[in-house]
């Protein structure tokens, strides 16, 4: 099974387009989730996971939050992408990789021998070339970044090549050139709806992750006005911190879900 049609079968028994990121900062953890010899991120983790899973169409896992404590937090990745897994919800691994030649079988390697994820997030400074090991896989999904969410964006993404945007015409290389097996999906941030709604023209079937929504400011009526696919599906609204460091992270993924489904 894709990643693709693992990503549909999810959102059509869940009904959601919510992605949960599990951005689990230890310094943010309640204290509950710290006591004894247990690994307090995984902990945590599950109990995010058991909170969410019913709302949820994906998790993604930014590696930086792991990698912080060394092999043990490593070990509370590999066991948190597991347990997801018992769960049948697909995993991404925001690792925002990219390089050449062995070093990025290295990643590859990684990614999926080691933590088993389904996707992973890939810069795509060095060019197809560079993420061909990844674009390969026809299993496994490829999250390129695109127009990113950070105020900073445009120093480099909105620079005019060709007549047009950068991340307009990474857009097109991506669905015209990269997407040979049908594995692509971009990184579009909630924060520029109006650039989310060229780049659905230009990539009219493919799957968007969205940051942005929430501690970000980003506007979700407008973002899914400007980035759902015709079958009102299309888009992985990502949302981390206003979910599992809230007092109730259940209540808040069903808002969020809910909310997300009135405006499909």
């Amino acid at each position: 099974m894709t990643f693709a049609q693992k990503l549909n079968a999810t959102i059509e028994k869940k009904n959601s387009l919510l992605c949960v990121g599990l951005d689990s900062d230890v310094e943010k953890i309640p204290d509950r989730f710290k006591k004894g010899d247990k690994l307090p991120i995984f902990e945590f983790n599950k109990y995010i996971v058991d909170q969410t899973k019913d709302f949820v169409c994906s998790y993604k896992l930014n590696s930086a939050f792991y990698e912080a404590h060394g092999h043990k937090g490593l070990i509370d990745l590999q066991s948190s992408i597991e347990y997801i897994h018992m769960h049948d919800i697909p995993v991404i691994l925001d690792a925002k990789r990219a390089d050449i030649g062995n070093t990025n079988l290295g990643y590859v390697q990684f990614a999926y021998d080691y933590l088993n994820a389904d996707a992973i997030t890939l810069h795509p400074y060095l060019g197809k070339e560079a993420l061909r090991p990844f674009l390969d896989l026809k299993d496994k999904g490829n999250v390129i970044l695109c127009k990113t969410s950070n105020p900073g964006s445009g120093e480099l993404q909105d620079v005019d090549v060709t007549g047009e945007p950068l991340y307009a015409y990474l857009a097109k290389k991506i669905v015209n050139e990269w997407n040979t097996n049908d594995n692509c999906m971009m990184v579009i941030g909630a924060t520029y709806p109006e650039e989310l709604k060229k780049i659905r023209e230009v990539a009219p079937d493919m799957f968007f992750l969205v940051p942005g929504i929430g501690a970000q400011g980003g506007d979700l009526e407008k973002t899914l006005l400007n980035g759902l696919r015709a079958d009102k599906s299309g888009l992985l609204i990502a949302s981390s911190r206003g979910i599992i460091f809230s007092e109730n992270p259940k209540e808040e993924a069903q808002k969020l879900r809910d909310e997300i489904n009135r405006y499909r």
